[in-house]
């Protein structure tokens, strides 16, 4: 157990980034919270990818458990799957959850729900998620300049922050031996993420937290255009922020997505009447 005075974040990541490569972001929360993360879900072979993701929600209650502190509030903070990520988690801790900021994790219901579970079922999904993309992915590079290079030339990447890719070739990739790089999150893995996501589950859950929820969005991200945030709007009412960017802004914008989770939190740490919606 840990001893500390300032409040604890547990930040989780998207699918197919790891953890440390928002480095960048993470470390500009350090000074407000104590952060922790774990590093890659799905790739510990006590916490496989199953559907609906039961064993993710585990591995991240065994990290938040493992790094509590008596006294110190937690506040989830989780982009895409991480988001619904700290949406079932929260269900299940409650009370020991002080809030929770969603980036880029719109709820998933109604229309939008029903489509993605057709999907599954017939493997018109791979139209709705990049499922053939995931496993055509490129997993390895002579050397991390090489790295660097490749996702540099993408249009995609080359939005981000020129910090966060240098991360990204560096942390989101491991040495596997004469100086090659091997991607650090299996392919595999984020396939089976997507092809496992819930849908309805998390938006009826959602609505019965007892704490706050806030949602930053990416003015340009195609995965809220397609789902839609009106779930999402009577979830957080007023607690809602845009930055602009995809859905990978906090690559593009890291500092600026840090400073608007902090603004987001310090608004629900106020007495519910003053930050109601």
């Amino acid at each position: 157990m840990e001893n500390s005075t300032r409040d604890r974040l547990v930040f989780s990541h998207a699918n197919g980034f790891p953890a440390p490569v928002y480095r960048l972001m993470l470390d500009a929360l350090r000074e407000p919270f104590e952060v922790s993360s774990v590093a890659r879900f799905g790739h510990d072979p006590h916490h496989p990818v199953t559907r609906g993701w039961p064993r993710l929600v585990d591995e991240l209650e065994a990290h938040v458990q493992a790094h509590a502190a008596a006294g110190v509030r937690t506040w989830l903070v989780g982009h895409s799957l991480g988001g619904y990520l700290s949406l079932l988690l929260a269900h299940r801790m409650r009370e020991r959850i002080a809030g929770i900021v969603l980036l880029d994790s719109p709820l998933i219901e109604g229309f939008s729900a029903r489509l993605v579970k057709l999907g599954r079922c017939t493997g018109l999904d791979r139209h709705l998620l990049p499922l053939e993309q995931t496993l055509q992915r490129r997993t390895r590079w002579p050397d991390i300049d090489a790295v660097h290079a490749h996702y540099a030339g993408k249009p995609a990447f080359a939005r981000w922050d020129p910090r966060v890719l240098r991360d990204y070739a560096e942390l989101g990739t491991a040495a596997v031996g004469n100086g090659e790089r091997e991607l650090l999150f299996d392919r595999e893995v984020e396939h089976r993420i997507y092809r496992t996501l819930p849908t309805a589950s998390v938006a009826a859950i959602a609505r019965q937290l007892p704490m706050p929820v806030a949602f930053v969005g990416g003015k340009h991200s195609a995965e809220v255009r397609r789902v839609g945030v009106r779930a999402t709007r009577r979830l957080v009412g007023e607690r809602i922020a845009w930055l602009d960017g995809g859905h990978l802004f906090p690559m593009e914008q890291p500092i600026a997505t840090a400073e608007t989770v902090w603004a987001l939190i310090r608004a629900m740490s106020l007495p519910a009447a003053t930050c109601a919606a």
